[in-house]
Protein backbone atom coordinates (compact mmCIF):
# COMPACT_ATOMS: atom_id res chain seq x y z
CA UNK A 1 0.00 0.00 0.00
CA UNK A 2 2.84 2.40 0.83
CA UNK A 3 4.44 1.83 -2.59
CA UNK A 4 1.15 2.51 -4.43
CA UNK A 5 0.75 5.74 -2.47
CA UNK A 6 4.25 6.83 -3.50
CA UNK A 7 3.49 6.05 -7.13
CA UNK A 8 0.27 8.08 -7.10
CA UNK A 9 1.95 11.03 -5.46
CA UNK A 10 4.80 10.96 -7.97
CA UNK A 11 2.38 10.73 -10.93
CA UNK A 12 0.33 13.75 -9.83
CA UNK A 13 3.20 15.92 -8.71
CA UNK A 14 4.16 17.46 -12.09
CA UNK A 15 0.62 18.47 -13.26
CA UNK A 16 -0.10 20.00 -9.86
CA UNK A 17 3.25 21.79 -9.74
CA UNK A 18 2.83 23.16 -13.29
CA UNK A 19 -0.75 24.39 -12.68
CA UNK A 20 0.12 26.15 -9.41
CA UNK A 21 3.21 27.80 -10.88
CA UNK A 22 1.41 29.10 -13.99
CA UNK A 23 -1.44 30.39 -11.83
CA UNK A 24 1.01 32.30 -9.67
CA UNK A 25 2.66 33.78 -12.78
CA UNK A 26 -0.74 34.93 -14.14
CA UNK A 27 -1.84 36.49 -10.83
CA UNK A 28 1.43 38.32 -10.16
CA UNK A 29 1.67 39.49 -13.79
CA UNK A 30 -1.87 40.92 -13.60
CA UNK A 31 -1.01 42.72 -10.37
CA UNK A 32 2.17 44.17 -11.86
CA UNK A 33 0.40 45.42 -14.99
CA UNK A 34 -2.41 46.93 -12.93
CA UNK A 35 0.16 48.76 -10.79
CA UNK A 36 2.05 49.95 -13.88
CA UNK A 37 -1.14 51.28 -15.53
CA UNK A 38 -2.20 53.04 -12.31
CA UNK A 39 1.14 54.79 -12.06
CA UNK A 40 0.97 55.98 -15.68
CA UNK A 41 -2.51 57.44 -15.10
CA UNK A 42 -1.57 58.90 -11.68
CA UNK A 43 1.39 60.85 -13.04
CA UNK A 44 -0.66 62.08 -16.04
CA UNK A 45 1.34 60.29 -18.65
CA UNK A 46 -1.66 58.42 -20.09
CA UNK A 47 -5.42 58.60 -20.26
CA UNK A 48 -7.33 55.49 -19.17
CA UNK A 49 -9.64 55.78 -22.22
CA UNK A 50 -6.92 56.33 -24.79
CA UNK A 51 -6.03 53.66 -27.35
CA UNK A 52 -2.35 54.29 -26.74
CA UNK A 53 -2.66 53.38 -23.06
CA UNK A 54 -4.28 50.03 -23.81
CA UNK A 55 -1.89 49.24 -26.66
CA UNK A 56 1.09 49.82 -24.35
CA UNK A 57 -0.43 47.88 -21.43
CA UNK A 58 -1.50 45.00 -23.71
CA UNK A 59 1.89 44.85 -25.43
CA UNK A 60 3.78 44.86 -22.15
CA UNK A 61 1.44 42.19 -20.77
CA UNK A 62 1.90 39.93 -23.78
CA UNK A 63 5.69 40.32 -23.85
CA UNK A 64 5.95 39.84 -20.08
CA UNK A 65 3.74 36.72 -20.13
CA UNK A 66 5.78 35.25 -22.97
CA UNK A 67 9.11 35.92 -21.21
CA UNK A 68 7.85 34.51 -17.88
CA UNK A 69 6.52 31.38 -19.58
CA UNK A 70 9.82 30.86 -21.37
CA UNK A 71 11.74 31.30 -18.11
CA UNK A 72 9.36 28.92 -16.33
CA UNK A 73 9.62 26.13 -18.88
CA UNK A 74 13.42 26.53 -19.03
CA UNK A 75 14.01 26.51 -15.28
CA UNK A 76 11.35 23.88 -14.56
CA UNK A 77 12.63 21.44 -17.18
CA UNK A 78 15.07 19.67 -14.75
CA UNK A 79 12.19 19.17 -12.33
CA UNK A 80 10.00 17.75 -15.10
CA UNK A 81 12.82 15.45 -16.25
CA UNK A 82 13.40 14.21 -12.68
CA UNK A 83 9.71 13.45 -12.22
CA UNK A 84 9.65 11.67 -15.59
CA UNK A 85 12.62 9.54 -14.49
CA UNK A 86 11.04 8.79 -11.11
CA UNK A 87 7.63 7.79 -12.51
CA UNK A 88 9.41 5.64 -15.11
CA UNK A 89 11.41 3.90 -12.38
CA UNK A 90 8.26 3.34 -10.34
CA UNK A 91 6.57 1.81 -13.40
CA UNK A 92 3.77 4.38 -13.39
CA UNK A 93 2.52 5.85 -16.75
CA UNK A 94 2.56 9.65 -16.57
CA UNK A 95 2.61 11.03 -20.13
CA UNK A 96 6.03 12.56 -19.46
CA UNK A 97 8.81 11.74 -21.90
CA UNK A 98 11.81 10.05 -20.29
CA UNK A 99 14.77 12.41 -20.88
CA UNK A 100 17.82 11.44 -22.89
CA UNK A 101 20.88 10.83 -20.71
CA UNK A 102 23.52 11.73 -23.27
CA UNK A 103 22.35 15.22 -24.24
CA UNK A 104 25.43 17.43 -24.25
CA UNK A 105 23.81 20.02 -21.98
CA UNK A 106 23.07 17.38 -19.34
CA UNK A 107 26.58 15.97 -19.63
CA UNK A 108 28.16 19.41 -19.17
CA UNK A 109 26.11 20.17 -16.05
CA UNK A 110 26.44 16.66 -14.61
CA UNK A 111 22.64 16.35 -14.52
CA UNK A 112 22.85 13.14 -16.54
CA UNK A 113 24.46 11.37 -13.53
CA UNK A 114 21.43 12.11 -11.35
CA UNK A 115 19.08 10.92 -14.08
CA UNK A 116 21.14 7.77 -14.66
CA UNK A 117 21.08 6.95 -10.93
CA UNK A 118 17.26 7.21 -10.86
CA UNK A 119 16.46 5.53 -14.19
CA UNK A 120 18.75 2.56 -13.69
CA UNK A 121 17.44 1.70 -10.23
CA UNK A 122 15.36 -1.51 -10.24
CA UNK A 123 11.65 -0.98 -10.91
CA UNK A 124 9.42 -1.83 -7.97
CA UNK A 125 6.47 -3.92 -8.95
CA UNK A 126 3.46 -4.01 -6.68
CA UNK A 127 3.10 -7.69 -7.45
CA UNK A 128 6.44 -8.31 -5.69
CA UNK A 129 5.06 -7.45 -2.24
CA UNK A 130 5.05 -11.09 -1.17
CA UNK A 131 8.61 -11.58 -2.42
CA UNK A 132 9.76 -8.51 -0.53
CA UNK A 133 8.05 -9.72 2.63
CA UNK A 134 9.70 -13.14 2.21
CA UNK A 135 13.08 -11.47 1.82
CA UNK A 136 12.55 -9.42 4.97
CA UNK A 137 11.55 -12.53 6.88
CA UNK A 138 14.68 -14.28 5.61
CA UNK A 139 16.88 -11.40 6.80
CA UNK A 140 15.15 -11.34 10.18
CA UNK A 141 15.64 -15.10 10.53
CA UNK A 142 19.36 -14.74 9.81
CA UNK A 143 19.62 -11.91 12.35
CA UNK A 144 17.81 -14.07 14.89
CA UNK A 145 20.28 -16.92 14.29
CA UNK A 146 23.21 -14.52 14.66
CA UNK A 147 21.77 -13.13 17.89
CA UNK A 148 21.28 -16.66 19.24
CA UNK A 149 24.89 -17.51 18.40
CA UNK A 150 26.18 -14.38 20.15
CA UNK A 151 23.99 -15.09 23.17
CA UNK A 152 25.34 -18.62 23.57
CA UNK A 153 28.98 -17.53 23.90
CA UNK A 154 30.47 -16.82 27.33
CA UNK A 155 32.23 -13.76 25.92
CA UNK A 156 30.46 -10.44 26.21
CA UNK A 157 30.09 -8.52 22.94
CA UNK A 158 29.20 -4.82 23.00
CA UNK A 159 28.75 -2.22 20.25
CA UNK A 160 28.90 1.44 21.31
CA UNK A 161 27.80 4.17 18.89
CA UNK A 162 29.36 7.59 18.34
CA UNK A 163 26.99 9.07 20.93
CA UNK A 164 28.63 6.82 23.57
CA UNK A 165 25.45 4.77 23.89
CA UNK A 166 25.25 0.98 23.90
CA UNK A 167 23.72 -0.03 20.56
CA UNK A 168 24.01 -3.78 21.12
CA UNK A 169 25.08 -6.22 23.82
CA UNK A 170 24.64 -9.97 24.13
CA UNK A 171 23.47 -11.89 27.19
CA UNK A 172 26.97 -12.53 28.54
CA UNK A 173 27.60 -8.79 28.87
CA UNK A 174 27.04 -7.41 32.39
CA UNK A 175 24.62 -4.53 31.86
CA UNK A 176 21.97 -2.69 33.85
CA UNK A 177 19.40 0.04 33.25
CA UNK A 178 20.43 3.35 34.82
CA UNK A 179 18.15 5.94 36.41
CA UNK A 180 17.60 7.58 33.00
CA UNK A 181 16.31 4.33 31.52
CA UNK A 182 19.40 3.74 29.37
CA UNK A 183 21.40 0.54 29.18
CA UNK A 184 24.77 0.89 30.92
CA UNK A 185 27.84 -1.29 31.12
CA UNK A 186 28.27 -2.86 34.56
CA UNK A 187 32.07 -2.88 34.80
CA UNK A 188 34.28 -1.44 37.52
CA UNK A 189 37.52 0.18 36.39
CA UNK A 190 40.08 1.04 39.05
CA UNK A 191 41.70 4.46 38.92
CA UNK A 192 41.50 6.99 36.08
CA UNK A 193 42.41 4.55 33.30
CA UNK A 194 38.83 3.73 32.38
CA UNK A 195 37.11 2.64 29.18
CA UNK A 196 35.04 5.82 29.02
CA UNK A 197 38.12 8.05 29.32
CA UNK A 198 39.90 6.03 26.62
CA UNK A 199 36.99 6.38 24.19
CA UNK A 200 36.80 10.14 24.82
CA UNK A 201 40.53 10.46 24.14
CA UNK A 202 40.18 8.40 20.95
CA UNK A 203 37.33 10.61 19.74
CA UNK A 204 39.58 13.66 20.15
CA UNK A 205 42.82 12.40 18.64
CA UNK A 206 42.58 8.97 16.94
CA UNK A 207 41.19 7.41 13.78
CA UNK A 208 41.81 3.82 14.88
CA UNK A 209 42.91 2.43 18.23
CA UNK A 210 42.89 -0.73 20.30
CA UNK A 211 43.26 -1.31 24.01
CA UNK A 212 43.17 -4.21 26.49
CA UNK A 213 42.23 -4.13 30.19
CA UNK A 214 42.70 -7.19 32.38
CA UNK A 215 40.99 -8.35 35.57
CA UNK A 216 37.96 -6.02 35.29
CA UNK A 217 35.10 -7.07 37.56
CA UNK A 218 31.38 -6.40 37.43
CA UNK A 219 30.83 -6.32 41.21
CA UNK A 220 32.71 -5.38 44.35
CA UNK A 221 34.22 -8.05 46.64
CA UNK A 222 31.54 -9.73 48.72
CA UNK A 223 28.75 -9.06 46.21
CA UNK A 224 26.98 -11.96 44.52
CA UNK A 225 27.71 -13.18 40.98
CA UNK A 226 31.07 -11.42 40.82
CA UNK A 227 32.78 -12.06 37.48
CA UNK A 228 36.11 -11.03 35.98
CA UNK A 229 36.81 -10.07 32.38
CA UNK A 230 39.66 -9.17 30.11
CA UNK A 231 38.25 -6.31 28.04
CA UNK A 232 39.44 -5.88 24.44
CA UNK A 233 38.35 -2.57 22.87
CA UNK A 234 38.55 -1.62 19.18
CA UNK A 235 37.84 1.95 18.06
CA UNK A 236 37.36 3.31 14.53
CA UNK A 237 36.20 6.87 13.95
CA UNK A 238 33.29 7.36 11.57
CA UNK A 239 31.58 3.99 12.01
CA UNK A 240 27.98 3.86 13.18
CA UNK A 241 29.26 1.73 16.05
CA UNK A 242 32.62 3.35 16.64
CA UNK A 243 33.64 1.10 19.53
CA UNK A 244 33.37 -2.68 19.71
CA UNK A 245 34.17 -4.53 22.95
CA UNK A 246 34.96 -8.18 23.53
CA UNK A 247 34.65 -9.21 27.19
CA UNK A 248 36.53 -12.48 27.77
CA UNK A 249 35.22 -14.14 30.93
CA UNK A 250 38.27 -15.07 33.06
CA UNK A 251 36.39 -15.64 36.31
CA UNK A 252 37.69 -19.18 36.71
CA UNK A 253 41.28 -17.89 36.55
CA UNK A 254 41.11 -14.61 38.44
CA UNK A 255 38.72 -15.74 41.18
CA UNK A 256 41.46 -17.99 42.53
CA UNK A 257 43.66 -14.94 43.14
CA UNK A 258 40.73 -13.05 44.65
CA UNK A 259 39.96 -15.93 47.02
CA UNK A 260 43.63 -16.07 47.92
CA UNK A 261 43.57 -12.33 48.60
CA UNK A 262 40.62 -12.73 50.96
CA UNK A 263 42.52 -15.44 52.80
CA UNK A 264 45.71 -13.37 52.80
CA UNK A 265 43.81 -10.36 54.16
CA UNK A 266 42.52 -12.47 57.03
CA UNK A 267 45.99 -13.90 57.64
CA UNK A 268 47.57 -10.43 57.42
CA UNK A 269 45.27 -9.16 60.16
CA UNK A 270 46.43 -12.04 62.35
CA UNK A 271 50.12 -11.57 61.49
CA UNK A 272 50.21 -7.82 61.96
CA UNK A 273 50.30 -8.07 65.76
CA UNK A 274 53.17 -10.59 66.02
CA UNK A 275 55.33 -8.84 63.41
CA UNK A 276 54.89 -5.54 65.25
CA UNK A 277 56.10 -7.23 68.43
CA UNK A 278 59.07 -8.75 66.59
CA UNK A 279 60.10 -5.40 65.15
CA UNK A 280 59.81 -3.82 68.57
CA UNK A 281 62.07 -6.44 70.20
CA UNK A 282 64.59 -6.09 67.35
CA UNK A 283 64.78 -2.34 67.98
CA UNK A 284 65.31 -2.93 71.69
CA UNK A 285 67.96 -5.60 71.10
CA UNK A 286 69.78 -3.40 68.60
CA UNK A 287 70.07 -0.62 71.18
CA UNK A 288 71.26 -2.98 73.93
CA UNK A 289 73.61 -5.27 71.95
CA UNK A 290 75.20 -2.91 69.42
CA UNK A 291 78.41 -2.59 71.45
CA UNK A 292 78.70 -6.35 71.87
CA UNK A 293 78.45 -7.35 68.18
CA UNK A 294 81.62 -8.78 66.66
CA UNK A 295 82.50 -9.62 63.07
CA UNK A 296 79.48 -10.07 60.81
CA UNK A 297 76.97 -10.10 63.68
CA UNK A 298 76.05 -6.46 63.22
CA UNK A 299 75.41 -6.97 59.48
CA UNK A 300 73.35 -10.11 60.16
CA UNK A 301 71.28 -8.26 62.73
CA UNK A 302 70.67 -5.43 60.25
CA UNK A 303 69.43 -7.97 57.72
CA UNK A 304 66.99 -9.30 60.30
CA UNK A 305 65.63 -5.79 60.76
CA UNK A 306 65.37 -5.22 56.99
CA UNK A 307 63.53 -8.52 56.52
CA UNK A 308 61.14 -7.78 59.40
CA UNK A 309 60.40 -4.35 57.96
CA UNK A 310 59.87 -5.84 54.52
CA UNK A 311 57.48 -8.44 55.91
CA UNK A 312 55.58 -5.67 57.67
CA UNK A 313 55.39 -3.80 54.35
CA UNK A 314 53.95 -6.85 52.59
CA UNK A 315 51.30 -7.15 55.28
CA UNK A 316 50.37 -3.48 54.89
CA UNK A 317 50.16 -3.92 51.10
CA UNK A 318 47.79 -6.85 51.41
CA UNK A 319 45.54 -5.01 53.85
CA UNK A 320 45.50 -1.86 51.71
CA UNK A 321 44.71 -3.84 48.57
CA UNK A 322 41.67 -5.29 50.31
CA UNK A 323 40.59 -1.81 51.38
CA UNK A 324 41.08 -0.42 47.87
CA UNK A 325 39.09 -3.19 46.20
CA UNK A 326 36.18 -2.46 48.51
CA UNK A 327 36.38 1.29 47.77
CA UNK A 328 37.34 2.11 51.35
CA UNK A 329 40.73 3.67 50.62
CA UNK A 330 39.95 7.10 51.99
CA UNK A 331 42.56 9.13 53.83
CA UNK A 332 42.95 12.45 55.61
CA UNK A 333 45.43 14.75 53.92
CA UNK A 334 47.50 17.36 55.74
CA UNK A 335 50.05 19.95 54.66
CA UNK A 336 53.61 18.64 54.61
CA UNK A 337 56.73 18.48 52.45
CA UNK A 338 58.28 15.73 50.34
CA UNK A 339 61.42 15.96 52.46
CA UNK A 340 59.44 15.39 55.66
CA UNK A 341 57.69 12.34 54.21
CA UNK A 342 60.95 10.85 52.98
CA UNK A 343 62.65 11.45 56.33
CA UNK A 344 60.26 8.91 57.90
CA UNK A 345 61.73 6.10 55.77
CA UNK A 346 65.21 7.48 55.00
CA UNK A 347 67.14 5.32 57.47
CA UNK A 348 65.26 2.17 56.56
CA UNK A 349 65.82 2.78 52.83
CA UNK A 350 69.54 3.35 53.33
CA UNK A 351 69.72 0.17 55.36
CA UNK A 352 67.92 -1.84 52.68
CA UNK A 353 70.14 -0.44 49.93
CA UNK A 354 73.32 -1.04 51.91
CA UNK A 355 72.39 -4.61 52.76
CA UNK A 356 71.92 -5.31 49.01
CA UNK A 357 75.15 -3.49 48.01
CA UNK A 358 73.29 -0.65 46.27
CA UNK A 359 74.01 3.08 46.41
CA UNK A 360 70.96 5.23 47.30
CA UNK A 361 71.26 8.97 46.53
CA UNK A 362 68.60 11.62 47.22
CA UNK A 363 68.05 15.10 45.84
CA UNK A 364 65.02 16.56 47.63
CA UNK A 365 65.04 20.29 48.35
CA UNK A 366 63.40 21.76 51.44
CA UNK A 367 62.39 24.78 49.33
CA UNK A 368 59.76 22.90 47.31
CA UNK A 369 56.09 23.91 47.84
CA UNK A 370 54.15 21.93 50.42
CA UNK A 371 51.89 19.07 49.34
CA UNK A 372 48.64 17.56 50.64
CA UNK A 373 49.58 14.13 51.91
CA UNK A 374 48.88 11.29 54.28
CA UNK A 375 52.49 10.72 55.37
CA UNK A 376 52.03 7.07 56.35
CA UNK A 377 50.42 6.05 53.04
CA UNK A 378 52.80 8.06 50.87
CA UNK A 379 55.85 6.74 52.69
CA UNK A 380 54.57 3.27 51.80
CA UNK A 381 54.47 4.28 48.12
CA UNK A 382 58.04 5.62 48.19
CA UNK A 383 59.17 2.54 50.10
CA UNK A 384 57.62 0.28 47.45
CA UNK A 385 59.23 2.17 44.57
CA UNK A 386 62.68 2.31 46.17
CA UNK A 387 62.48 -1.33 47.21
CA UNK A 388 61.63 -2.29 43.61
CA UNK A 389 64.56 -0.19 42.35
CA UNK A 390 66.87 -2.02 44.75
CA UNK A 391 65.57 -5.45 43.71
CA UNK A 392 65.83 -4.79 39.98
CA UNK A 393 69.19 -3.01 40.03
CA UNK A 394 72.47 -4.68 39.30
CA UNK A 395 75.04 -5.46 41.99
CA UNK A 396 76.70 -2.19 43.01
CA UNK A 397 74.11 -0.15 41.07
CA UNK A 398 72.76 3.26 42.06
CA UNK A 399 69.23 4.48 42.82
CA UNK A 400 68.40 8.19 42.63
CA UNK A 401 65.43 9.73 44.44
CA UNK A 402 64.60 13.32 43.45
CA UNK A 403 61.78 15.85 43.66
CA UNK A 404 61.02 18.79 41.37
CA UNK A 405 58.29 21.37 40.83
CA UNK A 406 56.15 20.74 37.73
CA UNK A 407 53.40 23.36 37.35
CA UNK A 408 50.78 22.77 40.06
CA UNK A 409 52.38 19.44 41.00
CA UNK A 410 55.50 18.21 42.73
CA UNK A 411 57.09 15.28 40.88
CA UNK A 412 58.90 12.65 42.94
CA UNK A 413 61.09 10.37 40.82
CA UNK A 414 62.79 7.09 41.69
CA UNK A 415 65.35 6.15 39.03
CA UNK A 416 67.53 3.10 38.72
CA UNK A 417 70.00 1.94 36.09
CA UNK A 418 69.07 -1.72 36.36
CA UNK A 419 67.62 -4.35 34.08
CA UNK A 420 64.70 -2.23 32.80
CA UNK A 421 61.56 -3.57 31.16
CA UNK A 422 60.19 -4.06 27.63
CA UNK A 423 57.09 -2.09 26.61
CA UNK A 424 54.85 -5.15 26.88
CA UNK A 425 55.65 -5.35 30.60
CA UNK A 426 55.38 -1.60 31.28
CA UNK A 427 51.78 -1.45 30.01
CA UNK A 428 50.66 -4.02 32.62
CA UNK A 429 52.72 -2.95 35.63
CA UNK A 430 49.88 -1.47 37.68
CA UNK A 431 47.58 -4.48 37.31
CA UNK A 432 46.88 -6.39 40.50
CA UNK A 433 49.01 -9.56 40.88
CA UNK A 434 50.83 -8.86 37.60
CA UNK A 435 54.41 -10.10 37.43
CA UNK A 436 56.44 -10.68 34.28
CA UNK A 437 57.91 -14.11 33.59
CA UNK A 438 61.41 -12.77 34.24
CA UNK A 439 60.56 -11.22 37.62
CA UNK A 440 58.70 -14.34 38.77
CA UNK A 441 61.83 -16.40 38.14
CA UNK A 442 64.40 -14.07 39.67
CA UNK A 443 62.76 -11.76 42.25
CA UNK A 444 60.44 -12.55 45.15
CA UNK A 445 57.21 -10.57 45.50
CA UNK A 446 53.41 -10.62 45.46
CA UNK A 447 52.63 -8.41 42.46
CA UNK A 448 50.41 -5.97 44.37
CA UNK A 449 52.92 -3.31 45.47
CA UNK A 450 52.54 -1.11 42.37
CA UNK A 451 48.79 -1.72 42.25
CA UNK A 452 48.29 -0.35 45.75
CA UNK A 453 50.86 2.42 45.16
CA UNK A 454 48.76 3.62 42.24
CA UNK A 455 45.65 3.51 44.41
CA UNK A 456 47.30 5.56 47.16
CA UNK A 457 48.66 8.17 44.73
CA UNK A 458 45.29 8.59 43.05
CA UNK A 459 43.59 8.86 46.44
CA UNK A 460 45.81 11.96 46.90
CA UNK A 461 44.53 13.47 43.63
CA UNK A 462 47.82 12.63 41.93
CA UNK A 463 49.10 10.23 39.31
CA UNK A 464 51.92 7.73 38.91
CA UNK A 465 53.79 7.00 35.68
CA UNK A 466 56.75 4.94 34.54
CA UNK A 467 59.42 5.12 31.84
CA UNK A 468 61.63 2.15 31.16
CA UNK A 469 63.93 0.67 28.54
CA UNK A 470 64.95 -2.95 28.49
CA UNK A 471 68.48 -3.24 29.84
CA UNK A 472 68.82 0.48 30.66
CA UNK A 473 66.85 1.06 33.83
CA UNK A 474 63.50 2.40 34.97
CA UNK A 475 62.11 5.67 36.31
CA UNK A 476 58.87 5.88 38.34
CA UNK A 477 57.36 9.34 38.84
CA UNK A 478 54.73 10.26 41.42
CA UNK A 479 52.98 13.60 40.80
CA UNK A 480 51.21 15.14 43.80
CA UNK A 481 49.21 18.41 43.77
CA UNK A 482 50.60 21.41 45.59
CA UNK A 483 48.71 22.00 48.83
CA UNK A 484 47.56 25.51 47.91
CA UNK A 485 45.78 24.24 44.78
CA UNK A 486 43.46 21.90 46.70
CA UNK A 487 43.43 23.52 50.16
CA UNK A 488 39.86 24.79 49.80
CA UNK A 489 38.53 21.33 48.89
CA UNK A 490 40.31 19.76 51.82
CA UNK A 491 39.14 22.35 54.33
CA UNK A 492 35.53 22.00 53.19
CA UNK A 493 35.76 18.24 53.79
CA UNK A 494 37.59 18.30 57.11
CA UNK A 495 40.85 17.29 55.35
CA UNK A 496 39.26 14.16 53.88
CA UNK A 497 40.17 13.14 50.34
CA UNK A 498 36.45 12.82 49.49
CA UNK A 499 36.64 16.12 47.58
CA UNK A 500 39.26 14.61 45.26
CA UNK A 501 37.26 11.46 44.48
CA UNK A 502 35.44 11.53 41.13
CA UNK A 503 32.26 9.51 40.79
CA UNK A 504 31.73 7.38 37.70
CA UNK A 505 29.48 8.80 35.02
CA UNK A 506 27.95 7.96 31.68
CA UNK A 507 27.21 4.46 30.50
CA UNK A 508 29.75 2.57 32.61
CA UNK A 509 29.30 1.54 36.24
CA UNK A 510 32.62 3.15 37.00
CA UNK A 511 33.64 3.29 40.64
CA UNK A 512 37.03 4.62 39.68
CA UNK A 513 37.41 7.02 41.94
CA UNK A 514 40.63 8.45 42.85
CA UNK A 515 41.58 11.42 40.74
CA UNK A 516 41.73 15.19 40.93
Amino acid sequence: MAINKIKNQANHFWPSFRFKTLLLIFVFQALIMTLAGSLLIFFGEMDFYSYTFWIIIGGLTAVSYAMNLLIFFYTAKPTRDLMAAITHTLGQPSGLIVPELNISKNERSGFNQALDYIINRPIINTNDQAAIADKLNEVQAKLSILTDILDTTSCGIVAINNQHEIAFSNKATPTFIDKNGKKSLGLIFNGVDTLETWIENCAESSLRAERVWTRISNNLPGQENRRFFDVVASYQKGRTTETVLILVDRTSVYSIDEDNLDFLSFAAHELRGPITVIRGYLDVLEDELTDEFVGDQHELFNRLIVSANRLSGYIDNILNTSRYDRRHLKVNLTESTVAAVYDTIKDDMQLRAGSQNRLLATEISNDLPTIAVDASSMSEVLSNLIDNAIKYSNEGGSINVSANLNGDFVDISVKDNGIGMPESVVSNLFQKFYRSHRSRETVAGTGIGLYISKAIVESHGGKISVRSEDGRGTTFTVSLPIYSTIADKLKSGDNSNEGLISEGRGWIKNHSMYRS
